[in-house]
């Protein structure tokens, strides 16, 4: 048996190589949004803010959530999102 080791760069390029059109590559790019409402509108306003600049977002997930409390209330909802989209 032989165990060929490959970094994650020489099998994408392996792939490009390749011509796999069944295969997409894709990038995730972290982003910080907020809202006065709720984690959800936070959510929202993470995705329509990085579709500005990004084409062919394919998937948001909210990695962590949190809110800020000023005078004992909810004063602003806050999430970390990560954003994968398919690059080329």
């Amino acid at each position: 048996m032989i165990n060929i080791v490959l970094t994650k760069g020489d099998y994408i390029n392996y792939l490009i190589k390749k011509k796999r059109t069944n295969m997409a590559i894709m990038k995730v790019i972290e982003i910080m949004a907020d809202s006065k409402k709720s984690w959800e509108d936070a959510t929202a306003n993470a995705v329509k803010k990085a579709s500005k600049s990004v084409n062919n977002i394919k998937s948001a997930y909210v990695q962590n959530q949190n809110v800020v409390v000023k005078d004992g209330k909810i004063s602003a909802y806050r999430v970390n999102v990560k954003l994968t989209f398919e690059v080329g």
